[in-house]
């Protein structure tokens, strides 16, 4: 697709100024560190910014591509086209009353859970050592590691941009502001309703499959979560955050890395799959599949997207080719693949 970047620039500079990048280089922005440039990167820090985004991409038809902290998704090498906006709301408070968090969805793990341990806060342990966003944490990982987000969760506050996506393009652009509550969101083991939509799949003969991306993406965008809390002894909290410090260190790699690649199947561990299929600490080019944990993938430096995809492709193949089993996609795939690769644009 032609995306005019400099028109979209002098347009933008107004409501955005120093917020605005151009070319900005995604492998700083992706924990695989791999990725080419967004033709404009933003990083939107209230909520009033990015409705005024969302409003200006649909008036000019610009595609929007919304994005957390970067774990778990891998850009492509030659970049994406269009508008690349990181979500980065930080502010939380705690409503004593109810024992509620009410969190942005760009509040970061690692920053929140020791400040609440201080406070005396507890129920969220579970928590410690899981990278990127409590918004992230919601869509993608409800349910790993034995301990469901979901269960603490008591609702989310959403921007719906749906209408922005529909094929009538008026300058007033239809967002909505809704709640939803825990039941409505259809959590489970890597799942949200806000991922069905999300997954690429990877077909028997190792093309990819992307799901359609729209004008808006994701058009229901998570901005605030209510998650339920506990009054606990500090000491107590610091010793569970040590008890799932050391659960995590024995499962995943210390190297550089990003995963797990594969949604784990019902009755077997993805991480076993991949071992069996003889591909454990498999390098292609800078790329390997880690030998502590092989539903890891690690970029031991300078490794591209092309070399990190032929691995999950690889070992996709191969577990399907020796167990019948078709791992299923925990990452999300973005940007703007070789041809070669896809069955359907993913631009």
């Amino acid at each position: 697709m032609f995306f005019d970047n400099e028109q979209a620039y002098s347009i933008l500079h107004p409501h955005f100024r120093e917020l605005l990048h151009v070319q900005e280089p995604l492998a700083q922005h992706s924990s695989f560190g791999v990725g080419g440039p967004a033709d404009i990167w933003l990083t939107l820090q209230t909520h009033q910014e990015l409705e005024t985004l969302i409003r200006i991409c649909t008036t000019h038809q610009w595609p929007l591509l919304l994005v957390g902290e970067g774990r778990n998704i891998l850009f492509a090498d030659a970049g994406v086209r269009g508008i690349v906006a990181r979500i980065d709301w930080q502010q939380y408070e705690i409503e004593e009353r109810t024992a509620t968090l009410i969190a942005d969805a760009g509040v970061r793990w690692s920053k929140l859970l020791p400040q609440l341990q201080v406070l005396g806060w507890g129920g969220l342990e579970f928590g410690i050592g899981i990278p990127g966003t409590l918004g992230a944490g919601l869509i993608s990982n409800a349910g790993a590691h034995s301990r469901d987000l979901g269960q603490t969760l008591r609702w989310i506050d959403i921007l719906d941009a749906r209408g922005c996506n529909a094929d009538r393009h008026d300058v007033f652009v239809p967002l909505v502001k809704r709640r939803y509550e825990r039941e409505d969101l259809d959590l489970g083991y890597r799942h949200s309703r806000f991922r069905v939509h999300r997954y690429t799949h990877i077909d028997a003969d190792g093309k990819l499959i992307f799901p359609a991306r729209h004008l808006i993406e994701p058009a229901e965008i998570v901005m605030r979560l209510g998650l339920r809390l506990q009054r606990k002894d500090p000491q107590e909290i610091a010793a569970l955050f040590h008890q799932y410090i050391q659960e995590r260190q024995a499962q995943e790699p210390a190297l550089p890395k990003t995963g797990p690649v594969f949604k784990d199947p019902s009755d077997s561990l993805a991480k076993d799959l991949i071992v069996q299929a003889g591909l454990g600490g498999k390098t292609i080019g800078n790329a390997q599949i880690t030998e502590q944990n092989a539903n890891y993938i690690a970029n031991l430096g300078g490794a591209t997207a092309e070399e990190i995809m032929s691995l999950i492709v690889m070992a996709h193949q191969e577990v399907l080719a020796k167990h019948g089993i078709d791992l299923i996609l925990n990452l999300e795939v973005l940007g703007e693949w070789p041809v070669e690769r896809n069955e359907s644009s993913n631009a």
